[in-house]
């Protein structure tokens, strides 16, 4: 347990900082201190704060910059921080300011002068520019990992629905029937495309900023390269003004993110409308709905209006941020202490919304009857017919739509479906079509006769799903 009474800031000057006060004669007033602390935020980087400064001792023992026994010391010193900081024995001091400035003044606790080696070659501006780096890479490949979940969830349920039809719509009319396999599949796409953007942003934020130090990199023999291995970086960044200036990498992250959430969302809504009674697709068990505190009947599917909620707050910590960057002149300027806040809340949004939506998909159970009648509602078998026309009657796709939406006008005013309508009556309009055209006017047909690539057929369906189930490793 860190103790006050070894507190290391204590300075020759009352309320100044032993890590930066030497220029000053009056310790910061108490606003001042409030404004300027940001422990409570980035002491969620302590594990990559710890591993930087790792890295960094050993590289700046490797080049002979101090020696192999202060390097010893700080690497037994800070395993000993992470332990503390791990079993939630740390004490953490907004008088410090930061993580880096806590953790520096336990290991200082700990091992007495070869603490203040560490910071050689270094400053708090390369330090925190890498532990963010680090930080967001590992919340990339978490998300990675979680969104395969969900589409393994997503990849699930379509497995047992191939030859489920649903209506298909737009404009949230009915349109044309579906399977409801392929509809969950279309998620499977989106969430696909969300995979790729986070990877996308973290192999370009993968680049190491330790060792450009305030903003000009530094006079001392050091090895970027050996550091920015050890991290598992890529490679060093190039230029030391841009390494401790970008926040870029950020930003790409809070967009993937905000457009993750919005897919995420989409289905939400979806969730939300088929457990109403007016769809009665779908129902979600007790584990994911709740009730109302006055109406005893009440089941809502509230994780899904949260999901669906989500979108707001992470687009918002994207907006915010954009905010913050906008206008910032070279390099470092206090002002991007407020990058971190809204980008952990935006992950902490995602990575939730994620686990309900993986959930929730494979707790669905859906209403194939319902779904089934909905499909054939609305004359949702129109376009079978004016393709029927074109196939068999020769005749061009805008005479064919023409002569099809004549039957669709005869069928509302008798208030009967298309396969009810006799053959008379459609022959009235278009002599040519003679008894093959009621093998196309229901649901199922025209699911099943959409055989195109990336189209609703059964068959292709089947196909998609293998290729799905080897990509995902199902």
């Amino acid at each position: 347990m860190a103790k006050d009474t070894k507190n290391p800031t204590t300075a020759s000057t009352p309320g100044s900082s032993a890590m930066w006060g030497g220029r000053f004669e009056a310790g910061p007033s108490a606003v001042m201190e409030a404004i300027n602390a940001s422990v409570d935020v980035d002491k969620r980087m302590a594990d990559q704060d710890i591993d930087g400064s790792l890295a960094h001792a050993q590289m700046l023992s490797e080049t002979g910059v101090i020696s192999s026994a202060d390097a010893a010391a700080i690497r037994r010193g800070l395993e000993q921080v992470r332990e503390e900081v791990h079993a939630g024995e740390f004490a953490w001091s907004a008088a410090l300011e930061d993580v880096h400035m806590n953790v520096e003044a336990r290991l200082k606790e700990i091992i007495g002068e070869p603490a203040g080696r560490l910071h050689t070659a270094r400053s708090r501006n390369d330090q925190v520019a890498t532990d963010f780096r680090l930080w967001l890479r590992d919340a990339c490949d978490r998300i990675d990992r979680q969104l395969a979940a969900y589409q393994r969830a997503l990849l699930a349920q379509a497995d047992d629905h191939v030859d489920q039809v649903m209506p298909g719509f737009t404009h949230l009319q009915t349109a044309q029937p579906v399977s409801l396999a392929h509809h969950l599949l279309s998620y499977v796409e989106l969430a696909q495309r969300d995979r790729g953007r986070f990877a996308d942003a973290r192999r370009r934020l993968n680049e190491c900023p330790l060792g450009c130090a305030a903003l000009a990199g530094t006079a001392f023999p050091i090895d970027r390269d050996m550091t920015a291995k050890a991290l598992g970086f890529d490679r060093p960044m190039a230029n030391s003004l841009d390494g401790v200036a970008a926040r870029d990498f950020a930003l790409e992250v809070l967009s993937a993110a905000s457009i993750c959430a919005v897919n995420l969302s989409r289905f939400a809504e979806e969730i939300v409308l088929w457990c109403t009674r007016r769809f009665g697709f779908a129902s979600l068990s007790d584990a994911w709905s709740t009730g109302s505190s006055i109406m005893p009947q009440k089941r809502n599917p509230d994780a899904a209006e949260l999901v669906r909620a989500k979108p707001g707050r992470i687009i918002g910590s994207l907006t915010g941020l954009l905010t913050v960057v906008k206008g910032l002149p070279l390099a470092y300027s206090k002002d991007l202490q407020e990058d971190k806040a809204p980008v952990f809340q935006a992950i902490d949004d995602l990575e939730l919304a994620l686990l309900a939506m993986a959930g929730m998909t494979a707790d669905l159970s859906f209403n194939g009857a319902a779904m089934e009648a909905a499909a054939g509602e609305a004359y949702s078998d129109a376009t079978d017919l004016a393709d029927w026309v074109v196939r068999e009657l020769g005749k061009p796709f805008r005479e064919a739509h023409h002569i099809a939406g004549s039957i669709v006008k005869m069928a509302e005013r008798k208030s009967v479906p298309l396969a009810a309508l006799d053959l008379a009556d459609m022959q009235s309009i278009e002599p040519g079509i003679d008894e093959r055209v009621f093998s196309v006017l229901s649901a199922r047909a025209s699911m099943e006769s959409r055989t195109s690539f990336g189209g609703t057929a059964p068959v292709r369906i089947r196909e998609q799903l293998a290729a799905w189930k080897a990509r995902l490793g199902k």
